[in-house]
């Protein structure tokens, strides 16, 4: 399939390829302001209550559990970038069709079409 010629035109791609470089410097900033909600709580009980630390731990869990989505967001759009420069961007890794322009506006890093992930 390398070296295959896509129905995506350069533009399109080129779009393609700065939304994606775009969310992933908006997951960076995201993941930038989130440290300190991620950071260890301490006990204090002097500082805080016991139903303020829960509420403390509750915030931390959440915000571990958000990086660990953008962690993986980041890697498959990385792996779309990858497809890009390797000119594999917009096929179904699966039947090799193309992946429908809808498609892939509605997740970008998108490895499937319709038909192949849909079983």
């Amino acid at each position: 399939m390398i070296g295959k010629v896509t129905k995506m035109n350069e533009t399109v791609l080129a779009q393609f390829q700065a939304q994606i470089e775009a969310r992933l410097a908006e997951l960076a900033v995201h993941s930038a302001a989130e440290k300190q909600a991620q950071a260890i709580v301490e006990l204090d009980q002097q500082a805080i209550g016991r139903l303020s630390r829960m509420d403390a731990l509750q915030n931390q869990a959440m915000a571990k559990a958000q990086q660990v989505n953008r962690d993986n967001e980041v890697l498959r759009l990385q792996a779309a970038l990858n497809r890009i420069q390797e000119e594999e961007y917009g096929y179904c890794k699966d039947c090799g069709e193309d992946i429908p322009e809808g498609r892939l506006k509605l997740d970008l890093a998108a490895t499937k079409c319709v038909s192949c992930a849909s079983g």
